[in-house]
């Protein structure tokens, strides 16, 4: 399947272009481009000479280590649980 050809409606691409990679992750692409910069995000493959794409599935691991907003180490026990 050359460049120019599109994927059945049903199958989703494994490799976006960096604008889709930032845009699967719901930010800018300069932001993107600074997530991956501190490693917050993957570099990407790379395709021939020139051409990069990120891994959607890389993608789906790096989000699910991103930290979450209020969650700190000392609220990670049952302690704070009523048990009523």
């Amino acid at each position: 399947m050359g460049r120019g050809q599109k994927l059945p409606a049903n199958l989703a691409p494994r490799l976006v272009s960096r604008e889709a990679a930032a845009a699967y992750v719901g930010v800018s692409p300069t932001t993107f481009d600074r997530l991956v910069k501190d490693s917050m995000m993957p570099r990407p493959k790379v395709l021939g000479a020139r051409r990069k794409a990120w891994d959607v599935r890389v993608l789906d691991k790096f989000i699910d280590r991103l930290p979450v907003e209020g969650n700190d180490d000392d609220n990670d026990s049952w302690d704070n649980v009523d048990a009523a």
